[in-house]
């Protein structure tokens, strides 16, 4: 059956300042953590990918990575872009699109098939995606009455920025390892007392190092996709009056699922090494880490030879 990544680069990044940052390049030979993120999916069995990007960098992204990937793979793009429904009018002063439910479902026409959605700008290793591939591919999965998601569960640890705060979906799960509670958590930090502190001001029970957390990594079925659009709707509906700064993120609509019970969402955990570049000072500390896998032989000197 054919299996879809859906790549979400439409972010502006602005926490990294100058340059688009899902464009950073990895190792000597250009690469960037996309192409690392690709042929780790596509050694699992994933076979199509779907790059959710901005029109503005269009020749950019196509220049660097796009079109090198399409050699490779099939590709197709979605455009994340302000437009809004007929009845809602995008404010003057926003620049920024509507957060990664609006982004996944940039790419409703696109998508038919089970899919992973992962975030561009993030390593998550080389196991994860097998573990995905396989809960796609389980017809128990696909045939269930109850629409399946499945999610990684990163330990907080190995999460963290030394550059600044980071937002996480902290993940709540129970003995099945099934999500009953998740909450989209900013500012995280950990002080040099030791102690995690967040804007939420989650207690140590629920934010700790041990704790699981959402790194934005999807995997599910067509059928999520048009509830994308329903529950997008909702949400503008009822923050039409702050549409200058709204956002709407998958772990908050997820949370709602949970609340109202239309979904089952499985935790994955995984030990697999996190890598992330959230602040421009991450670009390094990420480089030396995958020049580090290379010698490692974790990786073929040049993954696309």
């Amino acid at each position: 059956m054919k299996t879809t990544l859906v790549v979400m680069a439409a972010g502006i990044g602005s926490r990294y300042g100058a340059g688009i940052k899902q464009l950073a390049k990895m190792d000597e030979n250009g690469y960037t953590i996309i192409d690392y993120s690709i042929f780790d999916a596509k050694k699992a069995g994933f076979d199509k990918v779907v790059f959710i990007i901005r029109r503005d960098i269009e020749e950019d992204f196509k220049e660097v990575i796009g079109d090198r990937i399409s050699k490779i793979i099939d590709v197709e793009y979605a455009y994340q872009s302000l437009e809004l429904p007929e009845a809602y009018e995008v404010p003057q002063e926003r620049t920024k699109p509507w957060g990664t439910v609006h982004a996944v479902l940039a790419a409703k026409d696109l998508v038919n098939e089970p899919f992973l959605v992962i975030n561009a700008d993030d390593y998550y290793g080389k196991n994860v995606f097998k573990d995905f591939y396989k809960f796609l591919n389980d017809t128990n999965n696909q045939d269930a009455s109850k629409l399946q998601i499945a999610m990684a569960g990163y330990k907080l640890k190995n999460t963290l920025s030394d550059n600044g705060t980071v937002t996480r979906g902290v993940s709540v799960g129970n003995a099945d390892n099934k999500l009953v509670k998740i909450i989209e958590t900013h500012e995280i930090a950990l002080g040099e007392d030791g102690k995690i502190t967040s804007r939420e001001n989650l207690d140590g029970d629920l934010l700790n190092l041990e704790s699981l957390v959402s790194m934005n990594m999807w995997a599910t079925f067509p059928a999520f996709i048009d509830l994308c659009d329903q529950y997008f709707n909702k949400y503008l509906e009822k923050n039409k009056e702050n549409l200058e700064k709204a956002e709407y993120v998958l772990p908050e609509m997820i949370a709602e699922f949970l609340e109202e019970d239309i979904a089952e969402i499985t935790i994955l955990p995984t030990n697999d090494k996190w890598i992330g570049i959230t602040y421009k000072e991450d670009l390094a500390p990420a480089q030396e880490e995958f020049k580090e896998m290379l010698e490692n032989k974790d990786y073929p000197a040049n993954i696309w030879q």
